[in-house]
This record gives structure tokens, C-alpha cells and sequence, in this order.
């Protein structure tokens, strides 16, 4: 029996959750174990029904999909968060990333790439690359944050994985970065991991905000 990819999806548009709950319906990794229309309700749905990765809107009623996903992804065991966004959502996106969103989804996508970017972020990876994402990536981390923590330093972290942390932060895969840095996939690989656990980052979009806020990529 395959493993299924337990989603939730969130947006307050019952056509669009039609939409992808009939493009899963035939795929037999997916599930969908419930529909939210408001934040508020997928708050809820997220702590009952423990979902691998809910598609989250931004712009719902009452409370939006940024909070929600701040409230979604805390705590240990969270599950991850995908948002749903259109290209005249920066602002929007720019807020997701800071609440712990684990990639972005366009909504004119094509479909089979909705569908490949819920497994990547059920995988444990972000969806941080090509094309929109990487530019909001980098005009988020540009961006003055009233609320910003003081960066966290380096300490501990090794040249070559400096060097890892800055590709990563350019938006490079593990492939780009071991054919740039001549080393293998898997080598590649475990230095994301140490950078993982060296800097406590919950996946590649946060090691992409700490390169662009220590500075290793300008």
C-alpha cells in the first residue's frame, strides 16, 4: 500500500478547493482529510486532524493565512505549510515567510506541479526555486522588518558549508550546488543537514533567510 500525504486545504473560494480535492482524487500518495474556507477554521482542522501539509490561502475573511500559518507551524511535530499565493501577493508572502511557511504555490500552476511541490514540502524540503519564489525570497530578505530579531551568527559553521549556505541562499538545489562546489549529491546533501541542525533552521526557506541576513549573499 502506497503512503498517503495526509492535506489540508484552506481557501475561502469552494471552486478552487474543488478544484484541487478532484486533481488528488486520483492520485494515490495524496489525501485531502479536510477543507477550511477562513483561517480560523484551519487552525482548528489543522490541530484535529493532524495533517503532513496544508495549501494555504492568504486572503480569507477574518483571520488571514499568515496568521493561521504562524499558529499552524508552531510547536513540535507541525505540519508543514504551502501558500497559495498569485503574483500580486508580495506583501502577502513576505509575511508568510516569516511565519514558517515552507514554500509557495502560484495559483495558475500547472497542476502536476502543485501536485510535485505538496510531496517535495511533505518530504521535509522547500519549494524555494525557480522563477516567483526566488525573486520574493529576495526581495523579502531585503526588506526592513520593524519586528527583526538580531541575526543569528555563524558560530560553529565551517567554510565549506559557508560556502553550502551561500548557494543554498541563491536558491541552487543540491545537484547545482555539487556540480558548482565539485563535490557529490550526497555529499552536498549532508551539509545542508549540518547546516540544519547547526542553525536550527526548520527547512531550505529559513537557511535561504539566514544567508541573505548574515550577509553571505547580498
Amino acid at each position: 500500500m502506497i503512503p498517503q500525504i495526509r492535506v489540508l486545504l484552506v481557501d475561502d473560494q469552494p471552486l478552487v478547493r474543488a478544484g484541487l480535492r478532484v486533481l488528488m482524487a486520483d492520485t494515490p500518495d495524496l489525501a485531502v482529510v479536510g477543507e477550511a474556507g477562513t483561517g480560523t477554521e484551519a487552525v482548528a482542522l489543522a490541530r484535529d486532524l493532524r495533517p503532513d501539509v496544508v495549501v494555504m490561502d492568504v486572503r480569507m475573511p477574518g483571520m488571514d493565512g499568515i496568521e493561521a500559518t504562524r499558529i499552524v507551524t508552531a510547536g513540535p511535530g507541525a505540519p508543514r505549510v504551502l501558500v497559495l499565493t498569485t503574483f500580486d501577493d508580495d506583501e502577502y508572502v513576505y509575511g508568510a515567510l516569516r511565519s514558517g511557511a515552507s514554500g509557495f504555490l502560484v495559483k495558475d500552476m500547472a497542476l502536476d506541479d502543485i501536485l510535485a511541490a505538496i510531496r517535495v514540502v511533505a518530504s521535509g524540503d522547500a519549494l524555494i526555486a525557480p522563477g516567483v519564489t526566488r525573486r520574493l525570497i529576495e526581495e523579502f530578505a531585503a526588506r526592513p522588518d520593524p519586528v527583526r530579531r538580531p541575526p543569528r551568527g555563524l558560530d560553529g559553521v565551517t567554510e565549506r558549508e559557508r560556502e553550502v549556505l551561500t548557494l543554498v541562499g541563491r536558491g541552487l538545489s543540491n545537484g547545482e550546488i555539487a556540480d558548482r562546489l565539485h563535490i557529490s549529491a550526497a555529499t552536498a546533501k549532508a551539509h545542508v543537514a549540518r547546516l540544519f541542525s547547526k542553525l536550527d533552521a526548520r527547512d531550505r526557506v529559513q537557511l535561504v533567510i539566514l544567508a541573505y541576513e548574515t550577509g553571505l549573499v547580498p
